[in-house]
């Protein structure tokens, strides 16, 4: 398909001419000005035809190599896990030469649309979800541009997304336009531009390595902070073991007025003659069992057939989730866009300073209620631990319960056939330590702060 696209200077708008002569004006499909002696060209007006690879299956061993999706890495052939093919007609066929380019047409989301130049290191092939281009440009420069965001941002655009991978036809591909310089400067881009891709990728690595080690950081400042090591105790602090006296006598106060049952297994932790203890901890802190902080409960089920599109939301496991891939501790609830929304109140309804926790699937995310929030929340999928009148900080005790010590007994204790699950009981007898209630608010001051830092160091990463 030869169609050229080209400037009328009478109104200095974009047109593409068609091989009948037909001209349509395509201004609206210019993404952005070019520089002076640059034109925009189609794929498909600068390659030869698109074909898909071969869909014959492939063998360990054989004559030439397959290159497939898995082998297209950051513009470049990755040969570390290759398959084979001996058959003569597709070899014949599908055989690659130096300067092709490949175009992952079906994948992921993220992934789909990814291109790497093949440099003829060894006799390959390629297979079926991959596009072979061959271009009549300078293939150096049209790998930059198809590794560049403004590529990226394209296949976003027109990608068809199935049930488990996105993909982009022949067709789309070739429509997409192209800036082309002259042919010195394309040289000259790609030649810079492989100078320069070894020094990004020092910096890549480098980026990766602070932004782990900002992960460790956290879970270190949450450890280090639940075992009395983030603060300086004060001994003029009311100890713990006061505040686990009051707990105690609230929750019998509702066992005696009916509100809730006694658990028969329920146990206490104490301080030995020996002054041992569980860990470690300071003078003034308590070791108790999850149980004694929290009525840990899940909501009635929520029928389908209950379901409605209007009315007070309810939350599922799902609707608890992380910000960003990044994010710590900054778990938010969010309606998803699929989200239905029920009315009936026999189903579960936290109250501020409750602590709902994801209780299967990805296990152990929480979030705290808000004095704004008014929701209900869906069976076990979800758990709240409520918070008696507060005598425990929310904050403290969420960053408690996102403390490895505290993920891995839930991850320890968790029971599921296919994902895991959290049950109330095992949920009850997390061993929890307590710190005095002053020094709780001091913890959590001191984790905000050292996080907020810390967030900075990421912002600065991206």
């Amino acid at each position: 398909m030869n169609n050229y696209l080209y400037t009328f200077y009478t109104d200095n708008l974009h047109y593409e001419k068609f091989p009948d002569s037909s001209v349509k004006c395509i201004e609206d499909e210019i993404p952005f000005e070019l520089p002076a002696g640059w034109s925009w060209a189609r794929i498909f007006s600068i390659t030869e035809e698109l074909p898909y690879g071969t869909a014959k299956k492939s063998s360990p061993t054989g004559l030439v190599a397959v290159l497939r999706m898995g082998n297209i890495q950051s513009g470049e052939i990755d040969y570390s896990d290759l398959v084979y093919s001996s058959d003569r007609d597709d070899i014949v066929k599908y055989t690659l030469i130096k300067n092709d380019l490949l175009f992952n047409r079906t994948n992921s989301a993220e992934w789909v649309g990814k291109t790497a130049i093949y440099r003829g290191n060894m006799p390959a092939i390629y297979a079926g979800y991959l596009i072979r281009i061959r271009t009549f440009i300078n293939a150096e420069y049209l790998n930059v541009v198809m590794n560049s965001g403004y590529a990226k941002s394209y296949c976003n655009s027109v990608k068809t997304d199935g049930v488990n991978q996105s993909n982009i036809n022949a067709q789309k591909l070739g429509n997409f336009l192209v800036p082309i310089p002259s042919f010195g400067e394309q040289h000259r881009i790609s030649s810079n531009i492989a100078d320069i891709l070894p020094r990004i990728s020092i910096i890549q690595d480098e980026k990766d390595y602070i932004t782990d080690l900002i992960q460790k950081t956290k879970s270190k400042i949450l450890d280090l902070a639940i075992r009395g090591k983030l603060v300086p105790q004060n001994p003029d602090d009311e100890p713990a073991s006061v505040l686990l006296d009051r707990i105690r006598a609230e929750k019998e106060e509702l066992i005696n007025q009916g509100k809730i049952k006694r658990d028969k297994k329920e146990s206490v932790i104490f301080r030995g003659e020996d002054n041992s203890y569980y860990d470690d901890i300071p003078d003034g802190w308590e070791i108790c069992y999850l149980g004694e902080l929290f009525n840990v409960c899940s909501a009635k089920r929520v029928k389908q057939s209950d379901w409605r599109t209007e009315g007070v939301p309810f939350y599922r496991a799902r609707e608890i989730v992380k910000l960003s891939n990044n994010d710590f501790v900054d778990n938010e609830l969010y309606i998803s866009e699929d989200h239905y929304q029920q009315v009936k109140k026999e189903y579960g309804i936290p109250q501020p300073g409750d602590l709902m926790v994801s209780g299967v699937g990805t296990i152990g995310k929480v979030y705290v209620v808000k004095d704004t929030d008014h929701f209900y929340y869906k069976d076990a999928s979800v758990l709240c631990f409520e918070n008696r009148n507060g005598i425990i900080d929310s904050q403290y005790a969420k960053y408690m319960l996102m403390s490895e010590f505290i993920q891995n007994q839930m991850r320890e204790n968790s029971k599921g056939t296919t994902v895991d699950t959290i049950t109330i009981s095992a949920a009850m007898n997390y061993i929890c330590f307590v710190p005095p209630a002053n020094e709780q608010k001091r913890i959590v001051s001191a984790i905000e702060q050292i996080l907020n830092h810390l967030k900075i160091i990421e912002l600065a990463l991206l």
